[in-house]
C-alpha cells in the first residue's frame, strides 16, 4: 500500500484544466505532470476537463511501471446525469434532484471505474471524496459507498478533499469525528499566507490519524516569485476574481519572510512548502505549478524542480514557523464556506448554517464560531 509522498503535481496545475497561468502544450503539460524518482505522486479529478484531466494524466504515466509512482484520485462532482451550473459547476452527487441515499454507492463505484479506465489503470493509491456538500460530509451512505471502493480494490485508501474554497472547518472536523476510522487522508488549503483556516482543522486530524495533503502551498502563485503585476492576470484567470490589491500585499508579507528562505538555502515555494509539512499531520504538499505570462515569467519547469528539490526534514524551527504565522495571519479576512455563524436563508451546496450539532462540536475543539469562522476585514 503506497501513501503519497511528501511532494505531488495536481493536474489543476499547467493552466490546461483549471485557469491558471498560460496554458502549456501537450509536450509540456505531459512532462510537468509524469512522476519521476524527485516527485512520485500525481493527483487527478474526475471533473477536471470532464475527464480530459484523467485522460492527460493517464497518457503522462502510461509508459511507467505501476508501483514507481502514487495515483491519487477524487469523484464527486456528477458531470454524467448533473447539469453545470455556470462558474457553480456541477451538481454533487448527493443532490436530491439527482438521487437518494440508495443510489450512492452506485454513482460513486460507477465514477471511480469511470476514472481509472481514463487514466488507464486498475486502482487508485488513494481516492478522496471531492468538495462535499453537507450530505458528503455527515451520511453513512456516501461513507459506506467510499470503503466499498477500497473493499472491492478499486483504491487503496479512502479521504476527503473539502474546497474549492476556503473553510469547512467544523464540516471537516465532523466529518473525522464521525468516519475517521475509514478515513486515511484529508486535502486542505493551508499556507504561510493563508495559515486560517486551515490549521483549526489539524487538531482533529492529527488526533484520528489522518494525513494531510496541503494545496494553494504557492498562495496562487505569489511563492513562485514572479506574479508582481495583476494585469498579467489574464480576463480568464481565476485569480482575477481575487480582492484588489491581494498581490500587492502578499508580495510585501513575502518580502519580511524572505531572510528565513536564504537562512537556510530554501526558495520562496520550498519555504511554503517546510512551513505546510512543520505542521505534524501534514504529509504531503501539492502547489500548484504555474506557467506565468509576460518576458520576466519564470520557466514552470524550474518551479517543478524547485518542489523536486525540496529537502526532506523540515529545517524551519518553533520559532520560525511562529514567526511566518504571524507575518501571514489571515484570520477573519474573507467569508467562509460550509457550516458558519454568519449563513442566512436556505442552505446552498457549499454555506450552510452553524446547527446546535456543530455549534456542539466546536465548542469541544476551543473554537469560536462568533470569533474565528466570520468575517471581520478584508
Amino acid at each position: 500500500m503506497a501513501h503519497p509522498t511528501q511532494t505531488a503535481v495536481g493536474t489543476w496545475s499547467g493552466g490546461r484544466f483549471m485557469h491558471f497561468g498560460e496554458p502549456l502544450d501537450d509536450e509540456r503539460l505531459l512532462a510537468l505532470l509524469r512522476p519521476d524518482d524527485r516527485i512520485r505522486t500525481a493527483i487527478t479529478a474526475d471533473v477536471y476537463g470532464t475527464g480530459d484531466a484523467d485522460r492527460m494524466l493517464g497518457r503522462a504515466v502510461a509508459d511507467l511501471p505501476r508501483d514507481d509512482y502514487v495515483l491519487v484520485g477524487a469523484v464527486g462532482h456528477d458531470f454524467y446525469d448533473g447539469e453545470r451550473a455556470g462558474a457553480k459547476g456541477f451538481p454533487r452527487f448527493t443532490d436530491p434532484s439527482l438521487r437518494g441515499p440508495d443510489a450512492y454507492a452506485s454513482y460513486l463505484r460507477r465514477a471511480t471505474e469511470a476514472s481509472l479506465e481514463r487514466c488507464g489503470v486498475d486502482r487508485f493509491d488513494l481516492l478522496l471524496l471531492h468538495n462535499p456538500d453537507r450530505t458528503g460530509y455527515t451520511s453513512e451512505a456516501v461513507w459506506d459507498g467510499m470503503a466499498a471502493l477500497r473493499d472491492a480494490g478499486l483504491t487503496d485508501l479512502i479521504g476527503v478533499a473539502p474546497g474549492p474554497a476556503n473553510g469547512f472547518t467544523l464540516d471537516l472536523i465532523d466529518c473525522f469525528e464521525r468516519f475517521g476510522e475509514r478515513i486515511d487522508w484529508a486535502m486542505v488549503i493551508l499556507n504561510p499566507l493563508e495559515p486560517w483556516p486551515g490549521e483549526l482543522a489539524l487538531p482533529a486530524a492529527a488526533r484520528h490519524d489522518v494525513r494531510v495533503i496541503t494545496r494553494v502551498v504557492d498562495y496562487g502563485g505569489l511563492f513562485g516569485g514572479d506574479l508582481t503585476d495583476p494585469a498579467a492576470l489574464g480576463p480568464r484567470d481565476h485569480r482575477a476574481f481575487r480582492p484588489a490589491g491581494w498581490i500587492e500585499a502578499g508580495l510585501e508579507r513575502i518580502a519580511r519572510m524572505r531572510p528565513i528562505a536564504e537562512r537556510h538555502g530554501l526558495t520562496l515555494l520550498q519555504l511554503a512548502c517546510q512551513w505546510n509539512l512543520a505542521h505534524a499531520p501534514v504529509a504531503c504538499v501539492a502547489p500548484t505549478l504555474l506557467q506565468e505570462a509576460g518576458a520576466g515569467a519564470r520557466a514552470v519547469e524550474d518551479k517543478r524542480a524547485e518542489l523536486g528539490a525540496l529537502p526532506a526534514e523540515v529545517l524551519l524551527s518553533e520559532a520560525e514557523v511562529a514567526e511566518l504565522r504571524v507575518i501571514g495571519d489571515n484570520a477573519n479576512c474573507m467569508a467562509l464556506k460550509g457550516g458558519v455563524p454568519d449563513h442566512e436563508g436556505p442552505a446552498l451546496p457549499d454555506r450552510w448554517q452553524l446547527d446546535d450539532e456543530l455549534a456542539e462540536l466546536a465548542a469541544r475543539w476551543e473554537i469560536d464560531p462568533a470569533r474565528d469562522l466570520v468575517k471581520t476585514h478584508a
